[in-house]
């Protein structure tokens, strides 16, 4: 009898500590941020995480399930992959960002695969498998597609002023030594200034977006003389509408005392919704409203421009958005104005609505609360 004990008691020590290490295996699986499928040679699932679950949205075990009816990716033209066939042909550690993983409610995210083939013990005894690991990479996708649209647009709408000031200050080197006609030589000059002024402006948009990325925007309050302000964007603006024959008009209404915000911020915000009225109206005029309100001043800039469709109301103050509208190719921009403008407002605690009508032109109101 104790021979029998004796003989059973390394084998239960063995089982114990199996036991043991195969629940600190699934403790650490559990415990990964990403998601993590073992298959074995069949492609059946014998082991997933909770990760897992949750990014392919299901509630029960996979143990036992076959791969292809848990995971269902897309290629970049959405058609369906067959993944057993893709997991089967891995012949070493492999990775993919290209494929898209569709949900029951028609949306999709980024999939973010990692294979890796599998051998546990050696020769024909050993068993073999797939270690799969996913990961939703959606943000990371928009980021990166951000970034690539952000250099080509900057790249593209930064060459136009350039060679635009380039060939007008040759033009007017060349002017200087042949002719010296000063009149041609100032309107030369006087093109190059403005798309310098340009190039500042989309500087100055950068500069803000980034910040405003970064979560680094800081505002400092003090008291504003709103009339002042008014005063100060009319005598701005105003000689620049009636260079392109367009009125720009300013009114006061109501008791409008000091505003109590950042001055710089409130300045770029009614400067912005300006240049866009003045950049987009070709005949009539703009107006600048001020006027007091509970807590604060209500400021509208409106326009007889060429006005924004109702499917473009919806996306203007989107990242890089331009409207679709030819007429509004007719203009250098980034697309960044109103997005910076966004958020400009949201660090005031200003409220922004719009209102336009195609070929009617179109009303920015902004309202800006008293900050203490």
């Amino acid at each position: 009898m104790m021979v029998m004990v004796k003989s059973l008691f390394p084998h239960s020590a063995s089982f114990k500590q199996a036991t043991l290490e195969h629940e600190r295996l699934t403790s650490l699986v559990n415990s990964m941020a990403d998601g993590v499928l073992a298959v074995d040679a069949r492609m059946v699932v014998v082991l997933s995480n909770g990760a897992a679950l949750n990014i392919l949205d299901v509630n029960s075990s996979l143990r036992g399930k076959s791969l292809g009816k848990v995971l269902k990716p897309l290629n970049h033209n959405k058609q369906p992959v067959d993944i057993e066939a893709m997991v089967a042909g891995i012949k070493t550690p492999t990775t993919s960002r290209d494929l898209l993983l569709p949900y029951s409610d028609g949306s999709t995210i980024n999939l973010y695969l990692s294979i890796a083939p599998v051998h546990l013990g050696y020769g024909r005894s050993g068993q073999s498998g797939f270690v799969i690991m996913l990961r939703d990479i959606t943000r990371e996708k928009s980021l990166e597609e951000e970034r690539d649209e952000f250099i080509s647009v900057v790249s593209h709408e930064l060459r136009t002023p350039i060679a635009i000031a380039e060939g007008n200050i040759s033009n007017a080197r060349f002017i200087a030594d042949k002719s010296g006609d000063m009149a041609q030589i100032k309107e030369a000059l006087k093109e190059s200034h403005n798309q310098i002024l340009f190039l500042a402006s989309m500087i100055n948009d950068l500069a803000t977006l980034s910040r405003a990325e970064r979560g680094t925007l800081e505002i400092s309050t003090e008291p504003i003389n709103v009339p002042d302000l008014v005063k100060e964007l009319e005598m701005g603006y105003g000689p620049q509408a009636a260079e392109r024959k367009l009125t720009f008009k300013t009114d006061l209404l109501g008791r409008i005392g000091t505003l109590q915000s950042s001055t710089l911020y409130v300045r770029e915000v009614l400067q912005n919704f300006i240049t866009n009225a003045l950049k987009y109206t070709e005949k009539g005029g703009i107006a600048l409203t001020a006027q007091g309100r509970d807590n604060g001043v209500l400021f509208t800039v409106a326009d007889t421009g060429i006005g924004i469709s109702k499917s473009d109301q919806e996306k203007v103050f989107d990242k890089f958005f331009r409207s679709e509208d030819f007429r509004t190719r007719k203009t250098n921009g980034t697309g960044l104005g109103l997005y910076v403008t966004l958020k400009l407002a949201h660090l005031l605690h200003a409220e922004i609505n719009l209102k336009s009508e195609l070929n009617k032109g179109s009303t920015f109101s902004v309202f800006i609360p008293n900050l203490s």
